[in-house]
């Protein structure tokens, strides 16, 4: 409860009591009894779907969801899609007068085919329809640019990407929910969203105000191409939600929600509320929220946790939650209200598993799990994704190439043979330009290759993963420099970050030597890289643009501007009738311990 409630509270309690006291039914005790059987006696609910992490994922996701249960039995389950998640949310908001939907970011931006090609625009108008009421914008929503951002909060058809909008809708009529950004700030000092909103239900006595602050993590400059976030300032987290708390305590709202683009990590199932193993940067933002906060909704991490973040402080009486990725799940949350004092009393949530009933990647009937409900498509949805998915269908069934086997993505510390193709690819298509190395950053590998049995690869294969759309850009770099650039891959600036590198290139490092010195050896065609020499290196426009704190990149001379991605991979594949898959052992980690 707030401040400002506890005051209005305490103000009530001397006619409260005056009225317990009277025996005679004068006028005083008359008026204070019809106000009593007009005002709300009994607990009061909210209920909340939070939701996190879409990435435009419009159409059920192809491979089965892997989950934990209660358990701690592993469960797969085919699920998402927004046809089958609005069908869901729709049955747990179903009886609560007081209800709305929160999403913590990344909406958009990372997405398959079919919403990505239009810009997105689909996964707005599929939450549209699904009745979302406030998103926080997450690092993904910037990755075309601010300004491209506002168009998709607005609406119209103002180009500000290589793709056109308003290809199918036209004009795009823009979100009808509100994006929040408390701590995205402009040159002028306001801010790009507003930093909250307010959800009013009911009226007179009976109204019941919900503020929600939304914000991303302050990181999201280091997380996007640069130049689509010129001029913008991400400020502190807990500083700028801390900031807005008194200001929707004036308004008078009787709970207030956090929705934050940033995450944790937990050791237990998705349902499990005892915050086994929390870890995560969210953590040290949590410890300075104000207490007057009653509910966080978190993402980015693309985990699912519930967390009654008391049990860690006391003094904060919020519950975390995170639905993991891509629509997989949504949270149902209640909060309870006391009537008489609007403070929040009880918070109860649960991750909801959106078992869908789709298909396979090749198109079989997908497995039901006896053991999670399965939602139907909700058919106003269904025939609005069917739109998209038809107009990608063309492109995204062309066949591109072929290659020799499954080229699976990992983590951002492993070579993988998908890594090494996609910086073949680029080396390949960069050769004009005078490249000798390509490096690839390894986070921006969004999925799988998985040929189909013959081992042919689609367009659409092929934009599941890299669809970001950037394009390939050959700098001049001194050997210096390169080995500057190698080395930042292992610096104390966030988690390690191993590059995919090309064919020709080398590299042992040892993360037990000091920082700065764990590069141990980098070679050329077998030559050590020369301080002295200058190298011609490949690299997509996020990194050119010192994406992912790679600063050196920027430091590059004499840039040489190529294809897309996505084009160069399409070359490189029809080089040859099947293309076989590179080896790793490019790239080797010494001194690795147990």
């Amino acid at each position: 409860m707030t401040q400002f409630h506890t005051k209005l509270a305490a103000s009530l309690l001397p006619a409260l009591a005056l009225s317990a006291c009277s025996t005679m039914p004068d006028a005083a005790s008359t008026a204070s009894n019809e106000a009593a059987q007009t005002s709300p006696s009994q607990p009061i609910t909210i209920k909340v779907i939070g939701l996190n992490d879409f990435h435009g994922n419009i159409e059920p996701l192809q491979r089965p969801l892997r989950v934990t249960d209660d358990a701690g039995e592993q469960q797969q389950v085919y699920a998402a899609g927004a046809a089958h998640l609005a069908t869901a949310v729709a049955e747990y908001r179903k009886g609560y007068d007081n209800s709305l939907v929160i999403a913590a970011g990344d909406l958009i931006g990372g997405s398959p085919l079919a919403s990505s090609i239009f810009l997105d625009e689909p996964a707005i108008g599929a939450m549209n329809r699904l009745g979302l009421d406030f998103n926080a914008v997450g690092n993904h929503e910037f990755d075309r640019g601010w300004k491209e951002l506002k168009r998709i909060q607005e609406g119209g058809c103002e180009k500000h990407t290589l793709r056109e909008p308003c290809a199918v809708e036209n004009p795009y009529p823009g979100a009808e929910f509100k994006f929040l950004a408390a701590n995205v700030v402009m040159p002028d000092g306001s801010t790009l969203f507003p930093a909250y909103g307010i959800k009013t239900f009911g009226a007179g006595e009976a109204q019941i105000k919900v503020g929600v602050i939304g914000l991303t993590l302050k990181e999201t400059p280091s997380l996007v191409t640069p130049s689509g976030v010129e001029g913008l300032e991400f400020t502190d987290e807990a500083t700028a939600i801390n900031a807005v708390i008194p200001q929707l305590e004036q308004q008078g709202a009787d709970a207030i929600i956090v929705s934050i683009h940033q995450g944790l990590t937990t050791e237990v199932g998705y349902n499990d509320k005892s915050c086994g193993g929390v870890d995560g940067p969210l953590l040290p933002i949590l410890a300075r929220l104000d207490a007057a906060v009653d509910l966080v909704i978190s993402g980015h991490t693309h985990r699912s946790y519930i967390c009654d973040y008391s049990k860690i402080d006391p003094a904060r009486e919020f519950l975390v939650t995170s639905a993991g990725y891509g629509g997989s799940m949504l949270t149902d949350i209640t909060l309870t209200l006391d009537p008489a004092t609007r403070e929040v009393t009880a918070r109860t949530a649960d991750n909801i598993v959106v078992q869908s009933i789709g298909t396979d990647r090749e198109g079989n009937p997908a497995p039901v799990n006896p053991g999670f409900r399965q939602f139907a498509a909700d058919p106003a949805v269904a025939a609005y994704v069917e739109q998209y998915v038809a107009a990608s269908r063309e492109a995204s069934q062309r066949a591109v190439g072929r290659i020799s086997g499954e080229a699976e993505k990992r983590g951002s510390t492993d070579e993988t043979a998908l890594g090494n193709l996609i910086a073949d690819a680029q080396l390949f298509a960069s050769q004009e330009a005078g490249a000798q190395i390509a490096f690839m950053n390894n986070p921006g590998i969004r999925g799988s290759l998985i040929p189909a049995a013959d081992g042919t690869i689609t367009y659409g294969d092929i934009y599941t993963v890299q669809p970001f759309g950037n394009t390939l850009v050959t700098k001049t770099f001194t050997g210096t420099q390169v080995l500057a650039l190698l080395e930042q891959q292992f610096d104390d600036v966030g988690p390690v970050q191993l590059f995919s590198a090309s064919q020709g290139f080398g590299m042992v490092w040892d993360l037990s030597a000091p920082l700065g010195a764990r590069v141990v050896e980098a070679t050329l065609n077998g030559e050590p890289i020369d301080p002295e020499a200058t190298y011609r290196i490949t690299m997509n426009s996020f990194l050119a643009a010192g994406g992912d704190n790679f600063t050196v990149f920027e430091q590059g001379t004499d840039a040489t501007t190529g294809p897309v991605d996505l084009d160069a991979m399409e070359a490189y594949l029809q080089t040859t009738d099947i293309m076989q898959l590179p080896a790793t052992g490019r790239l080797k980690q010494i001194n690795a311990g147990d």
